[in-house]
Order: C-alpha cells, then sequence, then structure tokens
C-alpha cells in the first residue's frame, strides 16, 4: 500500500488473489487464512498513528522510522499490532513469524532489528520478552 499508493481493500483483494498460497517466480507463497489477513491490515491502517510511536519508542536513536524501508516499517506495523491488539496469540509466534517474514526480504540484519524491536514492544505492552527494555 505504502509503495504502490493503493488502498486497503484493492491491496487486499490483490494478494488473495494473486499471491496467497501461489507460486510466484519460482518461490511459493505460503497460504494464510484470508480473514485474519484482512484483520492485520485493516487494523495496522486504522491504529497506525498509534502503532508508529510505539516502534519508535523501540528503535535506537540512530535508526529512526523514517530510515527504514517500506517493507520494513510494514513488517514491524503488523508485529506490533497483533502484539498490542491480539492478546489471544503468544508473544512467541508472533515474534517467530515476523521474523520469518524479515527473512524472506532481507539477508542481513533485518531480521535480528525485527526481532528486537517486537521484544521490546512485547515486553513493554505485556510484559513478555527475552531482550533488555531499551530504557
Amino acid at each position: 500500500m505504502d509503495v504502490a499508493g493503493t488502498g486497503l481493500l484493492e491491496t487486499t483483494a490483490e494478494y488473495e488473489l494473486f499471491r496467497l498460497g501461489k507460486e510466484i517466480d519460482g518461490e511459493l507463497y505460503r497460504d494464510a487464512d484470508p480473514q485474519w489477513f484482512r484483520a492485520i491490515l485493516a487494523g495496522v491502517v486504522e491504529d497506525q498513528k498509534t502503532i508508529d510511536p510505539v516502534i519508535r519508542k523501540s528503535l535506537t536513536e540512530d535508526w529512526p522510522l523514517s530510515r527504514l524501508d517500506s517493507t520494513l516499517r510494514a513488517i514491524l506495523r503488523a508485529g506490533v499490532f497483533e502484539l498490542t491488539r491480539r492478546r489471544d496469540v503468544p508473544v512467541a509466534v508472533i515474534v517467530s513469524e515476523y521474523v520469518d517474514i524479515a527473512k524472506a526480504f532481507y539477508t542481513e540484519d533485518e531480521p535480528k532489528l525485527v526481532n528486537a524491536v517486537l521484544d521490546r514492544v512485547a515486553r513493554r505492552s505485556r510484559d513478555e520478552g527475552r531482550g533488555k527494555d531499551k530504557e
């Protein structure tokens, strides 16, 4: 949505029809529950003004949110949404899933960044997590 400038409905429809569970350029996209997928996207769009400050607080000063590329921002926004709004999903599951998503897009330090940020958010929002709090 950030890159293409498309809306929520167009984006979810495109992913459901052409990506989820499909093979693209020799890569098989994992199947996903379309209803869950829509709920996460809609939640991120609706709560972005509260999600972004949570992410900013969990980043180091030399990595402001604006410095992150749009894919990494989207991964973090979705992960933070689930951590803060979907308390029925265990922290370890959320962090693991979003680190795996980051690994699908990045080969450098980005998956570690996703892990660290989501861990900090989990410690603050759920009093769970493994690492030390940044504060």
